[in-house]
């Protein structure tokens, strides 16, 4: 189709796009400021070799692994409540917390979501002191030179939030109604598509010109009665 085409359509059917875009974007706001807000806590904890070694270097970077399986068990679940003084259960703990392992910053991001943000900081700077100290404990049983040093990178000082984002999801929902809409405006093209309505129809089916046309029946109406009205008034007055 020609760019006239398109734009005839924007004009005839644009409000249904538009109006689409609208409800899913209100509706997508709406959605998400009724939903509870979740915010998210996050600490790196440093794991370095006690020298620069490449052999205990790529040991260290194999560990974390290791660490990250550790971080992420009940019982390490429980040592976090307890020191934390924290009212749930390991289960539920373990389903806000994230252990992420960055083997080329020789670092692990802990992260923890909760509707309260004061939660998410105890959750994480405790797993973070609680991982700290054991692997201190465990280093003074090895030779210095042999020895990983784990250490809290920066303290937990804020947990933003993390979801519901209204303004992103009202984004989202605008542009997901504006395709819906313009679905609809498709569909509702192709089903009147093998609708002639106008001379330029005829010629673009046809691709005949059109030299003339029958007028509709309220056109023929019109037009019969001005023409009485002429032999009306052509008539000798009395």
């Amino acid at each position: 189709m020609e760019i006239k085409t398109y734009l005839k359509i924007l004009r005839k059917r644009g409000w249904i796009i538009l109006l689409t875009a609208a409800i899913a974007a209100v509706a997508a706001f709406g959605f998400s400021r009724l939903q509870d807000p979740i915010y998210r806590a996050r600490i790196l904890v440093s794991v370095l070799p006690a020298r620069a070694d490449w052999g205990l270097s790529n040991s260290t970077k194999d560990l974390l692994r290791n660490f990250q399986t550790n971080l992420l068990t009940h019982r390490m679940a429980q040592k976090v409540i307890d020191r934390a003084q924290l009212d749930m259960s390991t289960y539920e703990l373990l389903a806000e917390v994230e252990a992420n392992p960055e083997p080329d910053r020789f670092v692990i991001e802990i992260v923890a979501k909760d509707h309260d943000p004061q939660t998410a900081i105890d959750i994480v700077q405790t797993m973070a002191s609680i991982f700290v100290d054991e692997r201190e404990a465990w280093n003074q049983e090895q030779d210095k030179r042999d020895r990983i040093d784990v250490s809290i990178v920066d303290d937990a000082r804020d947990a933003p939030q993390w979801r519901p984002k209204p303004v992103t999801n009202a984004i989202a929902g605008f542009i997901l109604g504006a395709l819906i809409g313009a679905l609809i405006v498709l569909v509702l093209e192709w089903l009147e598509s093998d609708i002639i309505r106008t001379s330029e129809d005829v010629e673009r089916v046809l691709g005949l010109s059109v030299l003339g046309a029958i007028p509709a029946a309220e056109d023929e109406r019109a037009l019969t009665g001005r023409r009485g009205e002429r032999r009306l008034s052509s008539l000798p007055q009395t």
